[in-house]
Order: structure tokens, then sequence, then C-alpha cells
């Protein structure tokens, strides 16, 4: 999963400030990128004294086009906050938000040695441990938001997470914010095209939908992201023993988390289509044969979206399944919005991802799909 340094970095001032910093990690290191990661650039770090293994997550380089995406920071301190708690997280070991050191703030975590998977049916697993899998994605994920706000007293302050986010508003401070950064993203135009990235399809609309239907308020510690391939397994046991990609974390409403972990269910049911222009041959047939393993039946030891959602209930202590129509258009919604950021980034060419431009091509899919659910509530219930 790694290769060549895509976006450089210097590796020198780095082993600088690591000999100064962090005295666990032995220099020199040897310095490859990861192929995943579309918001964050990261890095293998392998000392090459002990072989021991690292992970440096940074900001992309050049302007930003949001002040609040790359947040390394809020990474670090949630990461920070959560190892003295019975949750799977990574060991951190150093913030630096210095950019003279290599150019943008970054930080350094644990090198979790496990199992993460690109396909969520898990087709490379027996049935038995593809089912024991998804539970502990699950019964982890209802750990985390029954985790008390407030950190461990072991946990300095700077660390503690009751001003991590507010627990109320989640949904309409969400919509706020979103509207703002997608309004911007659609803005941006194409380096060498100067074509504008554009609109969401239905952008009004979708906004006013939320607007007038937002759920009730329920605070928690939530990931932001949380979704199989965010998720190390243990090398051999059906197990969870790392969740990655904090960036989104805040104190939120635990509903965008199941949303997000049971979108492959929904997009199943919504027929989502993938963009296929531009990718190698093959691709798209191969993304609408992994969307329909999730329709019911298809692939043995998977669970079903209703059994998912049972077992979250029942280790959370509360059922999402009244505002799961409005979960799962808002994170279509959300998503579209994020892949629309893909395509601005790819537009300034500061995304971080090899496959950027072909994840860019997807935001309109997701921002039809929302509406495409929107509509079908409102049809159902035009016929009550």
């Amino acid at each position: 999963m790694t290769g060549p340094v895509r976006q450089p970095i210097d590796i020198p001032s780095l082993e600088r400030y690591i000999e100064s910093n962090v005295p666990e990690i032995k220099t020199p290191v040897e310095v490859f990128q990861f192929g995943y990661g579309q918001s964050n650039p990261t890095y293998f770090l392998t000392s090459t004294v002990n072989k021991d293994r690292y992970v440096l997550r940074k900001k992309p380089p050049g302007q930003l086009l949001s002040k609040t995406a790359h947040a390394v920071e809020r990474e670090y301190q949630v990461l920070k906050a959560l190892e003295g708690v019975d949750i799977p997280t990574p060991r951190v070991y150093c913030l630096c938000t210095d950019t003279k050191v290599i150019g943008t703030a970054f930080y350094i975590m644990e090198y979790l040695d496990g199992r993460i998977f690109s396909n969520p049916s898990i087709p490379e697993i027996s049935p038995v441990d593809r089912r024991k899998m998804w539970h502990s994605a699950v019964t982890t994920l209802a750990k985390l938001h029954s985790t008390p706000i407030t950190s461990p007293p072991s946990v300095t302050p700077e660390y503690n997470l009751s001003t991590f986010g507010r627990p109320t508003d989640f949904y309409p401070r969400q919509l706020k914010t979103l509207g703002s950064v997608s309004h911007s993203q659609s803005l941006v135009k194409d380096i060498d095209t100067k074509a504008p990235v554009g609109d969401l399809p239905h952008f009004q609309g979708l906004l006013n939908y939320f607007q007038q239907n937002f759920p009730q308020d329920r605070g928690c510690i939530i990931h932001g992201d949380y979704k199989l391939d965010n998720l190390i397994f243990h090398p051999t046991e059906p197990k969870v023993i790392g969740i990655l990609d904090w960036e989104l974390s805040t104190i939120g409403h635990p509903l965008s988390d199941v949303s997000n972990l049971t979108m492959p269910w929904t997009a199943a049911r919504e027929n989502l289509e993938h963009v296929t222009d531009g990718e190698r041959a093959g691709d798209g047939q191969r993304r609408k044969q992994e969307r329909d393993e999730f329709i019911p039946g298809r692939v043995e030891g998977l669970p079903s979206r209703e059994e998912v959602l049972n077992w979250y209930s029942e280790a959370a202590g509360w059922d999402p399944k009244e505002f799961s129509d409005y979960g799962d258009a808002f994170t279509m919604f959300r998503t579209a919005v994020i892949s629309q950021g893909i395509a601005a980034r790819y537009a300034t060419r500061q995304a971080s991802s090899a496959k950027a431009a072909e994840y860019g091509k997807q935001f309109p899919q997701y921002a039809k799909c929302a509406w495409q659910i929107i509509s079908k509530k409102n049809e159902a219930k035009a016929k009550l």
C-alpha cells in the first residue's frame, strides 16, 4: 500500500526534529507514501536503526481551500485523549505545528500491523469471520459513542475533549459549514482548463430539506468518517485493533457515524452509480459488483442493514432507525461535498491521492443519490 513519495518532504529536517523531540524514534528513517489518504498526505516511516515503523500525517502543501479541513491538530488531540480509554487507537508520539520543519503541520503515530479492507463486503475472508468483523466494527463504534466526553484524569488538560465540540445543534452547524465549503469549492478553477469545479446537483433543495427536518439532538464523541476501510483489523482475528483518520472527529450526533458506516447498504438500495470516465477498463463494472454485494442475501456472512442497526442499538442503548432516512441523505450530501473537495484539490494540483481525479468526478452522483432518498421519503409521506 506504499510507494514513491508523490509530495516530497525535507527528510533531513524531519530527522533533526525527531532527534530533538521524539526520543522513541531512532534516526535515520526511510520514507514512503501511502497510496490512500484523500485529504492529508500520509507517509510510512521506518527506522533504519531498529526497523521500527511509524506513520506521519501532514497537511497538504500550498494555500488550503478550507480553514476547517486537513485538521491534523484535531486528529492528534482526539487520539491523545483516547489513549487512556478502551477504544482501539494508535499511540501518537508528537504534533509539530512549526511549518518550517517540513512545510506544513504534521504528527507521527504508531504503525499498527493489521489488515485494512478496501471492499466493505470483505470477500477475502470466510463468511463466519466476515460476520464477526462487521459485528466488531459496529460494537466498536457503539463503544466510542458511549465513551464519556470528559477525558480520563491521566490526560493533560490541553487534550481534554470537553471543549472539542458542542453537544447540541450538530446538524445545523454541519449544514452551515458544508453549505459554505461547497460553495467555495464550486468556484475553484482547474489550473489547466480554467473550468470551475461546479455546484452540487440539487444543492439548494438539499439545503432546504435538511434545514427543515433536523433530528433530535444527541451529543457524544463521533469519528466523523467511520467506515470499514478506516479500520485496522487484527492480522489473524476478526476484531478491530485500530481506528484511523480522525480528521473530522468532533462532539456531535452519533447518527452521522451510523449512517456513514451503513452507506454500502444505502448505495445498493439506491442503485448509486459511479462515474467511469477516465477510469481503467473494468473499474465501473467492478464497482457495480461491489455495490450489489450489499443487496440482501448476495454475500454469505454479510449482515443485513437491519442487523447492523440492531447490533448498534443493543450496544449503544438507543435506536437510530427513526431518523435513518435523514441520516442516509445527509451522509450522501456530506460525501458529495467531500468528493467535490477532492475535485477542487485536484483542480489546484494539491490532491494527496494518486486517484484523486477519479474520486473527484463522483460528487454529482452522491448529491443526486441524496436527493433521491429525500424524494422517496416525501413521496411516501404524501401517500399517507
